[in-house]
């Protein structure tokens, strides 16, 4: 019964992901640059047609400047399979130079199905797996499931706007599994391939170290404690080795695709997205004030200091419960405070917010529903504000009737306990208003829904063409700001002192 259950809802899943493609894409139709659809296509063609050495450096036949790969290797290795596959279909989507901006409705369904494919083997089956090993009942487990699944942001960026997120999400829930199993260096395995495909899982890799070192030395740093860690390390140096086998001959291309993963000359942030720095330039123009060092100086520092205390608690008490708290609050401490932040970055935060769907329903959600209206501005220019509003609508009516997540507002269900207990030491008359935070949620929602509303019918004044997305982004910061009050707060007041357990928790 759970596996036929199990099926159908992956068959939802699957059905609403294609409904999503139908829609347009980054940059459809848009010359000279187009958007991160023609990106993923010219990649194909760069790796195809240019032997590996070329494919990060600037040639009279790749030009950086038009959309000049970025990513890790395993992206431009994905890159090319994709270009084989569509060489055989029609070499002209994958031509060297004269391909530049290709588009037919044929080729928009070969992209699209190379997502639905990458996402089937690689993201879908870690969250079954995930979801099968909760220490919850079958209905729950297959509720738990249908929620993640239908996750927005994802859905929207990945079968919108176009991306892969879901490779180097799903590897990274496979990491997360593994270590969740007890199988420390499996895990250090697939984190490392999560890593090597996007550079942005770096937002994970403190939980990641931290649990581990933190194991290390639960074991005996002298002991089975080193050899442990020796296991690791050997574990991370030839995953790395491996994937970056090609450049490793020549210093001079290994110093090159480091420049092209980060690049620091672009500044503290583009566009607007929902960070501190972001927000902050609206009273203060940080850009214009600071030096680019200065900047990166100060944004390292405020990195720092945010991921300093759970990072701290999670070594000396590594388990596989603040393993997770850990992942949320590291990932969201980047996205506010890092160098370089993308919009689209705050999936790196809602993949570990949605292990915790099932053991804090209600704030989970919340951070879900608010992670996909910070992406509102990028898919209003990419034409998907219809889905849009259907995906949230939808996620908030399967996490309602699933979960019933507006009403988990006790200190138990929000995992307050401990900390409420603490301060009622102090101050015996505190403790968490349930109807408050209710009232804060709905207001939340309709302030959402009136942005949303807002930015789809109403012209900005000529004064402030950029109001609404500002407005957007500052809404959405203030409450990841809450959101990492939170999470920090549930992490170390929390009691937990396993080093795993052989199922998910």
């Amino acid at each position: 019964m759970e596996g036929a259950l199990t099926a159908v809802c992956v068959l939802l899943a699957l059905t609403v992901r294609w409904a999503v493609s139908l829609y347009p894409y980054s940059g459809a139709s848009k010359p000279p640059i187009f958007g991160d659809y023609e990106a993923q296509r010219h990649w194909q063609e760069v790796t195809l047609n240019l032997p590996v050495h070329q494919w990060y450096f600037n040639t009279s036949e790749n030009d950086l400047l038009y959309w000049g790969l970025d990513y890790s290797p395993l992206t431009a290795y994905h890159s090319l399979l994709c270009g084989y596959v569509a060489h055989m279909i029609n070499p002209d989507w994958v031509s060297l130079t004269s391909s530049r901006g290709y588009e037919s409705l044929q080729h928009k369904v070969f992209m699209r199905a190379t997502v639905l494919f990458a996402d089937l083997i690689v993201y879908i089956p870690a969250v079954i797996l995930f979801c099968s090993h909760l220490q919850e009942s079958a209905h729950r487990r297959m509720m738990l499931l249908l929620c993640i699944l239908l996750y927005p942001g994802l859905i929207l960026i990945d079968y919108g706007h176009f991306q892969y997120n879901s490779v180097s999400l799903g590897l990274t829930l496979w990491g997360v599994i593994a270590l969740s199993r007890g199988w420390d260096a499996l895990g250090s395995l697939a984190f490392c391939f999560a890593l090597n495909y996007k550079q942005m899982e770096l937002y994970h890799s403190l939980p990641f170290f931290c649990y581990l070192l933190g194991k290390g030395f639960k074991k005996g740093i002298i002991g089975s404690g080193f050899l442990f860690l020796l296991k690791i390390g050997a574990t991370v140096i030839g995953t790395f080795a491996l994937c970056w086998m090609p450049f490793l001959a020549d210093a001079e291309q290994i110093f090159q695709v480091l420049q092209r993963l980060f690049p620091v000359d672009r500044g503290l942030f583009e566009d607007k997205v929902a960070n501190v720095w972001c927000s902050l330039s609206i009273l203060f123009k940080i850009k214009s004030v600071l030096s680019a060092d200065s900047q990166l100086k100060l944004s390292f520092a405020c990195t720092l200091l945010s991921v300093l205390p759970t990072c701290v608690k999670l070594t000396k008490n590594p388990s596989i419960r603040g393993f997770k708290l850990s992942m949320v609050i590291c990932s969201l401490s980047f996205f506010l405070f890092s160098f370089q932040v993308h919009e689209k970055s705050i999936l790196l935060v809602s993949l570990p917010v949605c292990f915790l769907l099932g053991d804090i329903p209600l704030m989970s959600t919340w951070f879900l529903l608010t992670s996909t209206f910070s992406l509102l501005p990028l898919l209003l220019k990419d034409g998907l504000i219809m889905a849009y509003i259907a995906m949230m609508l939808a996620f908030l009516l399967v996490t309602t009737t699933t979960l019933s997540f507006h009403k988990k507002t006790s200190e138990e269900a929000l995992k307050l306990k401990p900390f409420c207990v603490s301060v009622r030491r102090y101050m015996s008359w505190f403790t968490v208003p349930g109807s408050l935070l209710q009232m804060l949620l709905y207001l939340s929602l309709l302030v959402m829904a009136a942005l949303t509303v807002a930015s789809g019918v109403m012209s900005p004044p000529p004064t402030l063409p950029d109001l609404l997305p500002v407005l957007i982004s500052a809404v959405s910061c203030a409450h990841f700001l809450m959101f990492l009050l939170y999470f920090n707060i549930v992490h170390l007041w929390d009691r937990t002192i396993e080093q795993g357990k052989k199922k998910v928790s």
